[in-house]
């Protein structure tokens, strides 16, 4: 598997972002989904990580710079490569560039209803904390953030 910084609308990435859509639409109604479009990854603050197994593409997650954080935003897995270190090189390479470009702090907004992604963002020290930016305080998400100094 490699793992490397591409562009939003690379081959198979676009797969990717539906069938993350899919899974996020099964999960939560359209006021609690708050996912980024290809046109909105393709923007100058973005940068997005690609995993591909031979050159298919298996994994993804972005990094937005924002004013004094970066966002983790369209983190997914493909089911079948859950659990063999996909999600972590994706996650790693996300971090290793917000330090490269001075960030000091990254934050996320995830379901509470993805029980292994709160797992698996817990285990790489991010802590809870409350709504942040333009989310609301709903029931439909769970905040983190994590200082990266």
């Amino acid at each position: 598997m490699t793992t490397r910084i591409e562009r939003a609308d690379a081959p198979g990435v676009r797969e990717l972002l539906e069938l993350s859509d899919a899974f996020h639409a099964e999960l939560y109604p359209p006021e609690g989904n708050y996912l980024l479009d290809v046109s909105e990854l393709l923007q100058p603050e973005v940068t997005v990580v690609v995993a591909r197994s031979a050159e298919q593409a298996v994994g993804m997650g972005a990094l937005v710079e924002k004013d004094g954080y970066a966002e983790i935003k369209r983190m997914f897995v493909l089911p079948e490569t859950r659990g063999t270190g996909t999600a972590d090189a994706i996650l790693q390479l996300l971090e290793a560039t917000a330090v490269a470009h001075q960030v000091d702090t990254l934050k996320l907004e995830t379901g509470p209803l993805q029980p292994a992604a709160l797992a698996f963002y817990e285990r790489h020290g991010f802590a809870r904390i409350p709504a942040f930016g333009d989310y609301p305080d709903g029931k439909y998400s769970v905040f983190y953030a994590k200082s990266l100094t």
